[in-house]
């Protein structure tokens, strides 16, 4: 089990936040190694992106179900591999500091399974929090650069 989580300041209303982070439209592409998103429902899309972990490079396919969406607050999934035997979870949080500026908290946790796991999960220790933050502060740019479009 490898997990992580980043925080950072946003500069953007917490509404703002939500609205770009209640579609996952909008953040799936900024998964490091992003190659396509479907949306199969509201809840449920697979992923595809090129992972790198030093010496394992493949393409990963994932299922990702939100669990729970919590208007101006939360979003979490879950992960379920599909090409590849991985399992995990994350969320989104967003808090309101000002109102301007909003803490997201990015959050992973995945575990490899099958047979590259004593391998693969060692790897996952040392890039899940390059990840996270990568992913997070992708989420967060996006948004502010979003934020001086609207002004």
């Amino acid at each position: 089990m490898s997990s992580h989580q980043h925080e950072m300041t946003v500069n953007a209303s917490l509404e703002n936040v939500w609205k770009f982070v209640r579609s996952i439209d909008n953040w799936a592409p900024l998964v490091p190694g992003y190659l396509e998103h479907e949306m199969l429902n509201e809840t449920e899309s697979t992923w595809k992106f090129k992972s790198d972990l030093g010496i394992v490079k493949k393409k990963i396919h994932l299922k990702v179900n939100i669990t729970q969406w919590i208007e101006l607050d939360k979003v979490s999934f879950n992960l379920t591999g599909i090409n590849e035997k991985i399992s995990g979870q994350g969320y989104f949080k967003a808090i309101k500091l000002t109102n301007k500026q909003t803490k997201m908290i990015g959050f992973l946790d995945i575990t490899a399974g099958g047979t590259l796991a004593k391998v693969v999960n060692p790897l996952l220790k040392t890039s899940i929090p390059e990840f996270t933050e990568e992913l997070t502060s992708a989420v967060g740019k996006k948004i502010v650069d979003l934020e001086g479009i609207r002004d």
